[in-house]
């Protein structure tokens, strides 16, 4: 079996070198990229299976070729890896296309960990579909009717729970569970809101409410 190739951005030679030796320890094989160029440059001469990145890189910064790395590597998983901790860097880098963020100094446990998943849901199916919705995992992009969503990553993670299984009932502990293991806090109130904005957003283009609530359990597509 061929070994997954990730592209490692950080231009601090040292944390770059402890990522590639715990990363080859797990399996991988790692490609290295020491700025935002380099990163680019990297990106046309391999095929990667998931990106490291850095924000703060020397010339081009890890904000700015995000959309680019998003742009050329067509669904490819990024994972940002970096000592801004604010929430605004998070959900910013999120909302550009990032699947996960982790903050500096981490747990290398914890990052292989987090590869791991990113990579396993790349060779799960990437398109799902249910009457009028269509989910496209890898272009990270959700269509009613033929007509774009605009859904918030929490929106999309719940969206795309309820697709995963339609004639089932996702409970509401999972789908908490789901949405705060990935930096995010969640609660049962808050969930509630977060499934009537999605309801919302899909009735308003089609008519239709496609997600029904199952009492004290779940929730499920109609």
């Amino acid at each position: 079996m061929n070994k997954a190739r990730i592209l490692v951005v950080d231009d601090d030679v040292d944390i770059g070198n402890m990522e590639q030796t715990v990363l080859e320890k797990a399996g991988y094989d790692v490609v290295r990229a020491f700025s935002g160029t380099d990163a680019l440059l990297k990106l046309n001469d391999y095929n990667v299976d998931l990106v490291l990145l850095d924000l703060m890189l020397p010339g081009l910064s890890g904000e700015s070729i995000l959309p680019k790395i998003s742009e050329r590597t067509k669904g490819i998983p990024v994972i940002i890896v970096s000592a801004k901790i604010d929430a605004d860097s998070r959900v910013n880098m999120l909302m550009e296309g990032a699947c996960d963020y982790v903050t500096k100094p981490f747990d290398t446990r914890e990052l292989v960990a987090r590869i791991a998943l990113r990579l396993k849901e790349k060779s799960s199916p990437s398109v799902l579909s249910y009457d009028d919705i269509l989910l496209d995992d890898a272009a990270h992009s959700v269509t009613c009717c033929g007509k774009a969503v605009q859904l918030t990553p929490t929106e999309y993670k719940i969206l795309k729970m309820l697709l995963e299984k339609p004639s089932e009932v996702v409970t509401k502990s999972s789908l908490i569970d789901k949405v705060s293991s990935e930096n995010e806090d969640c609660t049962e109130s808050s969930l509630k809101t977060h499934i009537s904005h999605l309801r919302g957003k899909l009735k308003n283009i089609s008519g239709k409410d496609y997600i029904e609530s199952v009492w004290g359990i779940g929730f499920k597509m109609k």
